[in-house]
């Protein structure tokens, strides 16, 4: 380690924010420019080099993290982007988007704010690209083999990545018109710019990797046809079906699924549209889900300049520490966690009656309300206790002319044919069957990702893209020297 006794002298910094009334007005990530790197080298080196890395464990992809930092400790760029990138094909997406399991794993969290793995993370993978440290690695020689990828997520992207360095001709399909999944639409700019996608995409065209656009395979493509061209497929959709709410007044115009909302102000970004037409300018806005999407949806609504917003939590406010005896460590603790828009919701005061930031806990909908034209003037909401159970005289009522349902995913969208049109068998949750080896009922179709897990993580999604290309990989030559971190039945580490 840099600093034996560096997590004893230095205290905790992150990557700083910018102010609230600066940030708001743009739609750039929310830190400060330049920054991280001044006080990066000291924050490494408070890691301590354990003899057993619990944050290697708590990390799906198996990051070998004590020595990445131990590594910037010392300025040794290169050398950290090559132990990073060893394990992680996107470092920087994951330390822009992932919540840091890790960082609960983290020995030093024990008693000790954890080291602060995420920045460190970030900071290395954009040195990298600035110093030259990640030029496209082709393969040396084509093995004749061809794959199909369906879905250009994380997962779909870090199967084709492996895939095609392994020497197999590799072709990623995408239903929209740009590729990255949620990252493109879903993920705000806020959270994280855009060009680091197409940086990324841009390395992966010159290593050989093809990409088709606005083909939805069982619409545009159909899926036996697809099976038949190519000697082995890849379903890496996503889980993007949505989770609904029925209750009264669902149907009235102005409730709307956050990926209806969160799509359309990514394309402003992107330039094609001048305004969102479903824009919260001007709006009352309720959302509803308490999870990451919500957050989006919060910043995004804020950005718009919405009148109000408040995010509605059917869970109990958390506290501000672990419970050691429900999630003792190292598991990823249900604690109060205060992310950049609900700082923004927060300082700016956009729900004056919420518990906390932007936030209403403990709190279900129990319906909707319009005016004479149908169009959703308020929400109706009531307290609810830890079995969900409705607290009587709990019930009020908020404005809203605008509604996102943020409730999650249960599997991938089934509207384009694919799942059916292949005969895929599916698990009673809603996602699709497969074996060990990621293999699904269809002789040359696997499954990974959310379409298959369920909606999870981004790290654990670049970590199935990681396995699958090994299992595919295997089946195509026998053997595979490509990594596998994870298997399809592994989950987090839980009580």
């Amino acid at each position: 380690m840099g600093d034996p006794k560096g997590f004893m002298s230095t205290p905790r910094r992150e990557w700083p924010r910018r102010a609230v009334e600066e940030r708001v007005r743009d739609w750039n990530e929310v830190y400060v420019p330049g920054a991280l790197l001044p006080i990066i080298g000291k924050q490494a080196d408070r890691c301590m080099d354990c003899g057993i890395p619990f944050c290697h464990d708590a990390c799906p992809l198996g990051n070998l993290i004590p020595e990445w930092n131990d590594l910037v400790s010392r300025d040794d760029w290169r050398a950290a982007s090559d132990r990073l990138h060893a394990t992680n094909n996107f470092p920087e997406f994951t330390g822009r988007l992932c919540p840091a399991p890790c960082e609960a794993g983290c020995v030093l969290a024990i008693n000790q704010p954890a080291v602060t793995i995420k920045n460190v993370e970030v900071a290395v993978a954009d040195r990298s690209f600035e110093l030259g440290f990640v030029p496209p690695r082709p393969p040396d020689r084509l093995s004749g083999r061809t794959v199909a990828v369906v879905g250009s997520g994380p997962t779909g992207l870090a199967a084709a990545q492996q895939l095609t360095r392994a020497g197999h001709t590799v072709a990623v399909y995408e239903r929209d018109d740009r590729l990255g999944g949620l990252m493109r639409y879903g993920i705000p700019e806020f959270k994280m710019e855009k060009h680091h996608l197409d940086r990324r995409l841009e390395q992966m065209r010159a290593e050989g990797t093809k990409f088709r656009t606005s083909t939805a395979v069982g619409r545009d493509v159909g899926a036996a046809e697809l099976r038949s061209r190519y000697d082995a497929v890849v379903i890496a959709t996503g889980a993007t079906a949505w989770r609904e709410l029925s209750v009264p007044g669902r149907e009235l115009a102005g409730v709307q699924q956050a990926m209806e909302y969160l799509p359309l102000a990514n394309r402003v970004r992107e330039g094609d549209l001048e305004s969102s037409p479903m824009s919260a300018a001007g709006k009352h806005v309720v959302i509803v889900g308490g999870g990451d999407t919500g957050a989006d949806c919060l910043g995004t609504a804020v950005r718009e300049q919405a009148v109000s917003v408040t995010q509605l939590d059917i869970y109990a406010q958390p506290g501000a520490d672990r419970d050691d005896d429900a999630e003792p460590w190292p598991t990823y603790p249900k604690i109060y966690r205060l992310s950049a828009a609900h700082e923004e919701a927060r300082e700016l005061r956009t729900a004056p009656a919420a518990d906390a930031d932007a936030r209403l806990f403990a709190a279900s909908t129990l319906r909707f309300e319009g005016d004479a034209d149908g169009h959703v003037r308020s929400l109706h909401l009531v307290e609810v206790d830890a079995a969900r159970n409705p607290r009587q005289g709990t019930e009020r009522t908020l404005p809203a002319d605008l509604v996102l349902l943020a409730l999650g995913f249960f599997g991938p969208d089934r509207a384009d044919g694919l799942v059916d049109q292949l005969g895929l068998a599916m698990e009673p949750r809603g996602t699709i069957k497969r074996d060990a080896s990621f293999a699904t009922n269809v002789p040359g179709v696997f499954a990974a990702g959310d379409a298959a897990r369920g909606q999870s993580l981004i790290v654990w999604a670049i970590a199935e893209g990681r396995a699958v290309a090994a299992a595919v990989d295997r089946r195509l030559t026998g053997s595979s020297q490509l990594p596998s971190p994870i298997g399809p039945y592994d989950r987090p580490m839980s009580v």
